[in-house]
């Protein structure tokens, strides 16, 4: 069984944090519609929604990714790479509590959970301008006992490892070759985007089925070609705010 949290869109959405794109009129009011689509797709693919407490002055809070990595024996939550967006660790922190230990990004380090790729027993972390190299240190002395690697990445063009580069199924990837180089994931293969799709490559795996942006017909096609289940998701008017598919929810597989 799975659980997702989610969080409500703020209605200051449109004033969120931008890295990489030129920031556009967004209709909040679509992005709500999407974001309940989104919702309702994940209940639809067996996950039992739950949303935590709204943030309304906080216009990053629906990305919930970003405060926390959930692993099946713990959870990491982060000390995320805006500043503006550290309280939306709180609540994050009280839901996952429930479910699994805990242990947190401190100090100076920083960590946004959009960063971090699980792949396996491996964990695939992207030196960003958000995730910080003393956080993966910190990382890696939280997981190592647990029997988990973990390997920085060096990738660029866009704000978060997950925006360059996803899983897909085992041992597959769905990946951006401009922005992420395939060569720093052993072992595994690559269905490249669309090259009229750089931001394709963020999807979401829930069970069999692969969550994937409406908007992006094109890598859907590649997919699909590969035998996978894809499920598309209006998700266009929310990435104006560089947002997508993963980072909208927070899942954890429970008993």
């Amino acid at each position: 069984m799975h659980i997702a949290y989610t969080r409500a869109v703020s209605p200051t959405l449109a004033d969120c944090e931008l890295t990489h794109l030129e920031r556009k009129p967004l209709d909040v009011a679509r992005a709500v519609v999407e974001h309940e689509a989104y919702e309702r797709l994940l209940t639809q693919l067996g996950a039992t929604v739950r949303r935590l407490p709204p943030e309304p002055d906080r216009p990053d809070a629906v990305f919930v990714e970003d405060t926390a990595v959930v692993l099946d024996e713990i959870a990491i939550i982060t000390r995320p790479g805006a500043p503006s967006r550290r309280p939306e660790t709180r609540s994050v922190e009280a839901a996952l509590a429930l479910h699994l230990p805990l242990t947190r990004i401190h100090g100076a380090a920083t960590l946004d959970g959009g960063d971090v790729l699980v792949a396996g027993r491996r964990l695939y972390v992207g030196l960003s301008s958000r995730t910080n190299r003393e956080a993966i240190e910190q990382m890696y002395l939280a997981v190592r006992p647990l029997g988990y690697d973990v390997i920085p990445v060096r990738f660029g063009g866009c704000l978060h490892l997950k925006s360059g580069v996803t899983l897909v199924a085992d041992g597959l990837l769905l990946l951006n070759p401009a922005w992420v180089d395939s060569d720093a994931f052993v072992g595994h293969q690559a269905i490249n985007v669309d090259p009229g799709e750089p931001h394709a490559a963020n999807a979401l795996r829930v069970g069999d089925t692969v969550i994937h942006p409406a908007h992006f017909p094109l890598t859907r096609a590649r997919l699909e070609a590969r035998g996978l289940h894809v499920a598309p998701v209006a998700m266009a008017e929310l990435a104006k705010a560089e947002a997508g598919v993963t980072c909208c929810s927070l899942l954890l597989s429970v008993d």
